[in-house]
Parts: structure tokens; sequence; C-alpha cells
């Protein structure tokens, strides 16, 4: 998958956020840790979004590529980010699975909440 498609996908899923009443508060944030793709606010809690976007299902689900290791840079890079902003509050980690086969314009989210801890 190309970043162009990547980017799409965050794009499509930044709709379905707000769409379903998140506030979106950071696209594409980066650190020293890590990125996270989208980080918004469903209520008071902060949610970490993770966006996988397939074209094919050859290589897998798209969730299974959020692995042990990826969840620990998550988990600090968002650590980073709740320091840097001086918050304290409920936060959780969320995955957006991205179906396009069919291309973009008939594109599937699949939402998973709290998707590990």
């Amino acid at each position: 998958m190309s970043k162009q498609e990547g980017l799409q996908g965050e794009a499509l899923v930044a709709d379905y956020l707000r769409n379903n009443g998140f506030q979106l508060v950071a696209h594409g944030y980066y650190c020293r840790f890590g990125e996270i793709d989208l980080i918004a606010w469903e209520g008071n809690t902060l949610c970490f979004i993770e966006v996988k976007t397939r074209t094919n299902l050859e290589m897998g689900l798209p969730r299974e590529y959020v692995t042990p290791a990826k969840q620990k840079k998550l988990r600090k890079t968002a650590l980073f980010y709740l320091s840097e902003k001086k918050l304290d509050c409920f936060c959780r980690f969320d995955v957006a699975e991205v179906y396009a086969e069919q291309g973009f314009d008939k594109a599937r989210i699949v939402y998973l909440r709290d998707a590990f801890q």
C-alpha cells in the first residue's frame, strides 16, 4: 500500500469520527517515540486511533498489523502527548480498519473501540 492510500484511509476515518460525534484534535501526531494517526475526544475520553488501510486482504486483516511492538510504541507516544499537553483524563486506544478493495469511494470502515490496553 502506498503512503497516499494510507493518507486517504486516515481522511476517511477522520470524517467518520466527526460524523459520529468525536472531536478531532490531532492528525498525524509525531514525537521522538513514534506517530499516532488520529487523536480525538469522544465525550470525556481521549482516543488514540491507529488507522490501518487495506486494498486487499492477501496479507491478513488490518488489525493484525497492530502488533505488540506497535502497541508499545503507541503507548509511549500517547504518554508523551499527555505529558506535553498536561492532560489527566480517561484514554483508550482504538483501531480503525479501512477496507478499500473496491476503491476509496466504496470503502468500508470497521471501528474497534478499546482495541488494546
